[in-house]
């Protein structure tokens, strides 16, 4: 076996790195890891030169076969990643050393847990020696697995890398046959407030559509893209995404894609963009050229749910942050997240704040958990 790095997912075979990510032919476990996704993001240039983000995809090969892979990135920042080291980054380069470039297997800014070990059980232990090789004998000062499932980060751990516990907060469903079995599930006071506030986003005077595969045409990327700086203006300065990125959604991805917009007078005013797995519905960027009451958490949380529960899928994904969301059925759920740092003083002392801030991230969904919105007894279970 070979173990090399690739500078660019252009230069791998898309349906041998496709069936290591466990994509069957039919919809993908998870759009994310897709060769399509990666390849849309390299391609327009959202990572690459000048990005903070430098490919350095991690694959063994066999006789010229592809065997297992990693999708790493070489890193000069600390940006778009959401599960962030901004304080191990202050501590290491206050001590005298650089911290950047890191490695970090992620796909870049997609707060959305995936498999970051692609193969066969077997091979996923050596995946990760040759990232700890590849970074102690390059002279780096760590190497970053985010939003990794908890099974590669119990994979991790047995192989020295320290374990990071995080929260998101997910929606999962409970066996509602649609949306008013999920409001039946919801204590009387939580069941009026969504009611309401769905009422409220309706009256922005237009209708809401949704739109995937073939239904979706490049005008709809133009409407979304105005959404999506205006978003990003607002929230941190300068989108990550670049206008050819959903170009290139739209070649390749836009099976994979939902798009719900609201419209009035058949111009689009606010929307959403989805991406479709196979038994959830990732959430991912919203905006609006109109600010209108409740209309966010109409098109990004309830119609997200009712287009799920119509088409099979028992989970929704928001993205990151938001404790607002618990108040609409979304409940804290746990992500994971592992580290290796070539500094053993350093592994020590971060491994020390990770075990106390692991029991403070438990304590605060027990704590959460305690705030759902369900009939006592209707709760899913923290984590399920």
């Amino acid at each position: 076996m070979q173990i090399e790095v690739v500078d660019a997912i252009s230069e791998l075979d898309p349906a041998a790195w496709d069936a290591l990510a466990g994509d069957k032919g039919d919809r993908p476990l998870d759009p994310f890891t897709t060769h399509r996704f990666l390849h849309a993001l390299e391609d327009s240039g959202s990572v690459g030169p000048g990005t903070g983000w430098e490919a350095k995809h991690l694959v063994i090969r066999q006789d010229g076969a592809l065997l297992a892979a990693m999708p790493l990135y070489a890193k000069s920042h600390s940006q778009g990643e959401y599960i962030f080291d901004h304080a191990f980054a202050d501590a290491w380069q206050r001590a005298g050393g650089n911290y950047y470039p890191k490695l970090q297997a992620a796909v870049p800014f997609t707060p959305a847990t995936g498999p970051r070990l692609l193969g066969p059980p077997e091979l996923r232990p050596l995946l990760l020696r040759a990232l700890r090789e590849i970074t102690q004998s390059n002279g780096l000062s760590s190497a970053h697995i985010t939003f990794c499932t908890e099974a590669e980060a119990e994979i991790g751990k047995a192989e020295g890398f320290l374990h990071r516990v995080t929260q998101q907060f997910h929606w999962e469903d409970n066996g509602y046959a649609d949306f008013d079995g999920f409001l039946a599930a919801l204590s009387s006071r939580k069941r009026k407030t969504i009611k309401r506030e769905r009422r409220q986003a309706q009256e922005f005077g237009g209708t809401i559509t949704f739109l995937t595969g073939d239904a979706i045409q490049p005008a709809h990327w133009d409407a979304f893209w105005s959404f999506y700086q205006d978003t990003g203006n607002r929230k941190w300065g300068t989108p990550y995404l670049t206008r050819a990125f959903f170009d290139r959604v739209q070649e390749t991805m836009r099976d994979d894609t939902l798009l719900i917009f609201a419209e009035r007078d058949g111009q689009p005013i606010a929307g959403a963009l989805n991406f479709i797995g196979r038994d959830t519905l990732f959430g991912r960027y919203w905006g609006c050229v109109e600010d209108h009451p409740c209309l966010h958490f109409e098109l990004c949380y309830y119609q997200a749910i009712d287009w799920a529960l119509a088409h099979g899928l028992t989970r929704v994904e928001a993205g990151a942050q938001g404790e607002h969301k618990l108040a609409r059925g979304y409940m804290p759920t746990p992500v994971h997240a592992l580290y290796w740092f070539s500094n053993p003083r350093f592994t020590e002392a971060v491994e020390d704040y990770l075990q106390r801030e692991s029991q403070a991230v438990d304590d605060e969904m027990q704590f959460l958990g305690r705030f759902a919105p369900f009939k006592r007894g209707d709760s899913p279970k923290e984590g399920q």
